[in-house]
């Protein structure tokens, strides 16, 4: 099997903060190859696979820009000294909690306490991306004319939609999807949300902090990517937009097309058909 993915990632400080607290990776796991700069990269998925993810930094003083270029760090180192025979998800958890811990760690350092970060990653190896997600940074999925949310927003807005306390119009006007239920080195354990995708020939997958995804909608989203020339542009200018509306918060996007010796999505296959939740957030629980 041979799969190919063109990825672009790009993070920018946006029109009001002083600092950019976003981080993102993209690391080709097979050949050491690595990208966390604005830049586009062809890559064939080796055998242990391709490593996308984004992290928004939280705490006062640069920590939060600290918190996010460790999590970013820890993760790839973490995943870099495992046993390559292990099940992607396997790998994908344990690396997230020792990049947890690595903040955790570091956030008892004098003028970091109290510093934390979102995660939202995956690994795409063979046929199939695996998701691993912290916070409430998120992952899209484009396939043909639909977008799929594939992460679920570990906030005080989801937890009062899920229960069925307000309407999720109303939870945001209220704020509540700007408090998150937890974040990387904010406990030493953390509750780690896993998912995995069956990939079509010709997806796309995009990941981003909340300073683009409070900023539009899925179907705007979509709009920007399908319209763009090439993934590049597609990237630049969904942070484009994301200014354009204010610009209040740091704005990350890694957009990745998928192509290869892959099924062709099947018509009337939902995308919902070919996702699964590994392992679900759940509030009170620590790993």
């Amino acid at each position: 099997m041979t799969v190919t993915m063109t990825v672009c990632g790009q993070t920018d400080v946006g029109l009001v903060r002083p600092v950019n607290e976003d981080a993102f990776v993209i690391a080709d796991l097979t050949g050491g190859g690595l990208l966390e700069e604005q830049r586009t990269a062809s890559l064939v998925v080796g055998e242990r696979g391709v490593l996308l993810a984004v992290s928004d930094g939280m705490g006062g003083h640069r920590a939060g820009e600290v918190a996010s270029a460790l999590v970013v760090h820890s993760l790839g180192q973490a995943i870099a000294s495992q046993l390559s025979d292990e099940p992607p998800d396997t790998l994908l958890r344990k690396a997230t909690l020792e990049a947890n811990r690595a903040v955790w760690n570091a956030a008892h350092h004098p003028g970091l306490e109290e510093m934390g970060a979102t995660l939202t990653a995956l690994i795409v190896r063979g046929g199939a991306a695996y998701f691993a997600e912290v916070g409430d940074s998120r992952a899209y999925l484009l396939r043909g004319e639909h977008i799929m949310q594939l992460t679920r927003d570990q906030n005080y807005a989801q937890l009062l939609v899920d229960q069925g306390a307000m309407s999720r119009d109303h939870a945001e006007e209220l704020g509540m999807n700007n408090v998150i239920l937890q974040a990387m080195g904010q406990e030493s354990d953390v509750s780690v949300a896993m998912g995995k995708l069956d990939l079509r020939h010709q997806d796309c997958l995009v990941l981003c902090s909340d300073g683009l995804s409070n900023k539009m909608t899925a179907g705007e989203l979509r709009g920007v990517v399908v319209a763009s020339p090439r993934l590049d542009v597609a990237c630049n200018r969904l942070v484009e937009v994301a200014k354009q509306r204010g610009g209040e918060d740091n704005i990350t996007a890694i957009v990745a097309g998928v192509r290869g010796d892959l099924p062709v999505a099947a018509s009337g296959e939902s995308i919902a058909e070919t996702f699964c939740v590994l392992r679900e957030f759940e509030p009170s629980r620590r790993e």
